[in-house]
């Protein structure tokens, strides 16, 4: 698709088949003997094709070339768009949908198209392959100028897409242009209702508090979680609120009937019995989703193989106008599908839907959604991952990207994806090679190394790439400061290849704001260490490191020009963060007498979250408002905490933070408990320090927790009680209660 060799021998004035084909000259220094022919009654998407191909041989060549409609007075040769009668002469039937064909037929040229857009790709791969011209990102298309356009005179091209459902879901899929170009399609377009619907369908709001048998029986009690699918009236409802749907936009192709993003479902005996009988809690929902699907039989439905429902029922088969959408969200990123471990299950689950049924699509994960902007060293994967999918016969691929905000590499990923999902065997070094030096120009050479030195390393590192990961706890692999001071010197060089050109500074830009923010983040972690926020000044006082409240202004600003609108999913915008920092700075730093002290535990902490490990609660550093890199996580066990701070001290209180975060299932201590000991085996109590009850809510918070009370010791033991379990409001399969400490201060 972006070979552009068509432009090269057409600048040269060079026949594509050597000698033999003679060409067919479009236009010649201003001078045609073409018009751009559409049917007698065109629709709005040959208007459209012809409106879009006129304009770019005028930017090319500069000649306006007329349309007209094929029964006017028009010049001998013709560029037929669409369904016309020459049309007719090379397609006796109907094209495939979103298909397309470019052939010569005598002197003419005819560009015809399948249902859908169809058309519109067959005339922008035209423009892209004889007229020179790319789109490659959601930026003004590239245009070369030539006042010769020329087509072989044997021209004949069929395409048809490999998957029937392709979106790239990145900044880029908000410019028509871009997405008609590269042969994309957008969700909105698509889908009446999109993604988890169960609340949407049968809006808990509206009917849990009088009707609670709509909901999922869990664990005895109705919760609002998912739907009872065995309950008549919930199907009489759903369908009822879908008829009112599909009245209101007929046009929808698919409409989605899939489970709310949560676990809970309904236990009750009639799901149970279809569930059991069937080995998996998602024939219920197929059952369901059938049952809808007959009552609609001209319309397509979606629903998500995705958490409790990712596994195929035995024997009941999705009806043929049901599409599943499997997803792979469990799986690291660092090695292709087809031999991550992690994705062991997603393959498992991809044979045995294809037993099932043919209309199968996957929900794909190529961004960090916990950190939009952080290195996230793919690029490698996206190949054979598209190759597995066409190999294994997925009709249609959603590739979850940052979405409507800006994301390390948003432009080159969406751009490869697009190419691959075109034909999953292009040539992906070429590719970038072109992308980068056509989108940053002379910067390319710098930036075609960066992403050498960074995937290197992460293969180097062995580390697992998660899309919930953090680039802070990739402080000692590749991204350590000594990577990024490398990655930063060749970011430096591109720069200064485009500093007279701010089209490409610009983009430079937003290229290396991964780099800045992970140096940001880092600096939280490091704390008064080196590379930290805080430095002594000749005083000995804790100041803000010179230049850091100016490195995160400027930080803030650009990623306002970059369109960054969050951090994360759901995460800061800039402006909150940089009122986060202001926090920290404000903050300052807490003394303690236990820095640098020795830590051992009862229990381990998470292996998941290990921040600084053992020093972690006597490095002198909070963990502000994020749980996974500075704050020392206890997964179902208790935190007993021992702090051995060399020798005797005379201390006269101690404070430390807990994190309140039960949506991610993190609470606050049942009880903290203090003791003291001067030769570490007879301890005495310092202090019972009461804690608030944990209660449902869905905020974020650090709460602290204090004793004061005169003291000798050189050990402290700090026991913070974990819940014994979930409370109910929060249960979930699988999961343990989570206590997080970021700091012991003794004072």
């Amino acid at each position: 698709m972006r070979i552009h060799y068509w432009l090269i021998l057409l600048l040269l004035g060079v026949s594509a088949c050597g000698g033999n084909v003679p060409q067919i000259v479009l236009i010649e220094k201003g001078k045609s003997d073409f018009s751009i022919v559409v049917p007698v009654a065109p629709s709005k998407i040959e208007l459209k094709s012809a409106q879009v191909l006129q304009d770019y041989i005028k930017r090319v060549s500069g000649k306006l070339v007329p349309i007209g409609r094929e029964n006017d007075n028009l010049t001998p040769s013709g560029i037929y768009i669409g369904l016309t009668k020459k049309a007719g002469q090379i397609i006796p039937g109907k094209l495939p949908a979103e298909s397309y064909r470019l052939q010569v037929v005598g002197n003419n040229l005819v560009i015809c198209g399948g249902s859908g857009r169809g058309l519109i790709y067959g005339v922008y791969s035209f423009i892209e392959k004889y007229l020179g011209c790319r789109k490659i990102a959601n930026a003004p298309a590239i245009v070369t100028k030539s006042d010769r356009v020329a087509i072989p005179g044997d021209l004949k091209e069929s395409w048809r897409p490999n998957f029937l459902y392709r979106e790239s879901y990145y900044p880029a899929a908000r410019d028509p242009e871009y997405l008609e170009w590269n042969k994309l399609q957008q969700l909105e377009d698509l889908w009446g209702l999109w993604g988890h619907s169960y609340n949407k369908l049968v809006p808990a709001q509206t009917y849990f508090k009088s009707h609670p048998e709509y909901y999922a029986l869990v664990k005895g009690e109705r919760q609002p979680t998912q739907l009872c699918l065995s309950n008549e009236d919930v199907y009489t409802i759903a369908s009822s609120e879908l008829r009112k749907r599909i009245t209101a936009n007929p046009d929808a192709f698919y409409w989605s009937v899939s489970p709310n993003d949560d676990i809970g479902y309904c236990e009750c005996d009639k799901c149970s019995a279809v569930d059991k009988k069937e080995g998996s809690p998602a024939a219920s929902l197929i059952k369901f989703v059938n049952r809808i699907a007959e009552e609609f039989p001209d319309n397509n439905f979606t629903t998500l193989a995705y958490g409790y429902t990712h596994k195929a029922p035995k024997t009941l088969k999705p009806a043929s106008n049901v599409y599943v959408f499997l997803s792979n969200i469990d799986a690291y990123r660092d090695k292709p599908l087809i031999t991550e471990g992690s994705a062991a299950s997603f393959r498992k689950d991809v044979r045995e839907w294809k037993l099932l049924t043919n209309n199968l699509f996957v929900w794909d994960y190529i961004t960090q959604f916990t950190n939009y902007l952080a290195p996230f060293p793919n690029l490698l994967t996206l190949q054979p991952n598209m190759q597995y999918f066409k190999e294994n016969g997925i009709k249609g691929v959603f590739e979850q990207g940052s979405g409507d905000t800006y994301g390390e590499w948003a432009e080159l990923r969406s751009y490869l994806i697009a190419n691959l999902f075109e034909d999953e065997t292009a040539n992906v070094k070429e590719l970038t090679e072109h992308f980068l030096s056509d989108f940053y120009g002379p910067a390319a050479k710098f930036l075609l190394p960066y992403i050498g030195q960074l995937d290197g390393n992460m293969s180097d590192s062995k580390r697992k790439l998660d899309i919930y990961g953090n680039p802070v706890n990739e402080w000692n692999s590749y991204l350590s400061p000594e990577n990024l001071d490398a990655y930063s010197e060749l970011f430096d060089a591109a720069e200064g290849a485009v500093g007279d050109k701010p089209v490409y500074a610009e983009r430079v830009m937003r290229a290396r704001l991964p780099l800045e923010y992970t140096v940001l983040q880092q600096a939280r972690f490091y704390g008064i260490e080196k590379f930290g926020v805080f430095v002594k000044d000749n005083s000995g006082k804790w100041i803000v490191k010179p230049g850091l409240k100016e490195k995160v202004a400027r930080f803030v600003a650009n990623c306002k020009k970059a369109k960054v609108l969050e951090l994360s999913e759901g995460g800061l915008s800039p402006d909150q963060y940089q009122a986060e920092w202001n926090e920290i700075f404000a903050s300052g730093v807490t003394p303690t007498m236990a820095i640098g002290s020795k830590v051992s535990f009862a229990h381990p902490y998470s292996e998941y979250f290990p921040a600084k490990g053992d020093s972690t609660l006597v490095d002198g550093t909070p963990g502000y408002r994020d749980f996974s890199y500075n704050w020392l996580c206890f997964y179902g066990d208790d935190m007993v905490a021992t702090i051995d701070m060399g020798k005797p001290k005379t201390f006269y209180g101690l404070k430390m933070h807990f994190l309140d975060d039960p949506r991610h299932w993190i609470f606050l201590p049942t009880s903290i408990t203090v003791e003291v000991s001067l030769d570490g085996n007879s301890y005495t109590p310092y202090a019972s320090i009461p804690t608030p009850e944990n209660y449902e809510h869905y905020e974020l918070t650090v709460k602290q927790f204090a004793a004061e009370a005169k003291a000798k010791a050189r050990y402290i033991r700090v026991t913070a009680k974990n819940l014994p379990a979930l409370p109910e409001w929060r249960f979930r399969e699988r999961k343990k209660p989570m206590i997080a400490c970021d700091e012991v201060y003794v004072q």
